[in-house]
């Protein structure tokens, strides 16, 4: 057990640098030897644990997107929590897709680093299209379920509402990091917006239940 602890934490500590690196000076700059020196090991033992650059950043856009997936989940279980409706919940959820603070600037680097790479490496445009897609997904079926408890009309078809959702949140996330202070409060206000316009009733699950 403590041989496979070590090694999960040389891979975060690895993933930890490499973003620090991106998010200073764009993953161009990123290499072997500044990857170890920012994570404090030496060039062999990064080498042992990724044979390339790709590899590296493979892992690092995984740490990210798991960092930005325990935020989203503990917002969702807030609002389950506390009987909020699907709407709020999700314009909360997605407001963490916004580079709108010094973590989430860092990470919105490692994703477009990485989507770029993906356009010319068909293994990370897999990761790439299978991490949209699983998205999609989640958006679909929380759509979904807005209409099972009031929240959305019957006739919504969840797929395109999804899409727009995504590619909504995904526009304003590319403003939002040109300019942060701007962005801050017209952003998320736009998103609620936008789900305004697709959960338009009321949830019937929590009626009974609100004070």
């Amino acid at each position: 057990m403590p041989r496979i602890a070590d090694h999960e934490q040389r891979r975060r500590q690895i993933a930890v640098a490499v973003c620090e690196l991106i998010a200073e000076d764009g993953f161009d700059t990123v290499t072997v030897a500044r990857t170890a020196a920012a994570a404090g090991i030496s060039v062999g033992l990064v080498q042992h644990y990724f044979r390339t650059k790709d590899d590296m950043l493979l892992h690092a856009f995984g740490h990210v997107s798991a960092s930005i997936r325990r935020r989203v989940d503990e917002r969702i279980r807030a609002g389950v929590e506390h009987h909020r409706p699907i709407s709020q919940v999700l314009a909360e959820a997605l407001a963490e897709f916004l580079p709108l603070d010094g973590e989430r600037r860092a990470e919105f680097r490692v994703v477009k680093a990485f989507q770029g790479r993906a356009l010319d490496v068909p293994a990370l445009a897999e990761v790439d299209i299978a991490t949209a897609r699983t998205l999609l997904d989640e958006l679909a079926q929380a759509v979904h379920n807005g209409k099972e408890c009031g929240e959305v009309e019957p006739a919504l078809d969840p797929r395109p509402a999804a899409v727009r959702l995504a590619a909504v949140t995904d526009g304003l996330a590319i403003q939002a990091y040109r300019d942060s202070t701007e962005l801050a409060d017209i952003a998320p206000a736009i998103i609620k917006t936008e789900l305004a316009a697709v959960f338009t009733g009321e949830c019937r699950q929590y009626q009974d239940t609100r004070p």
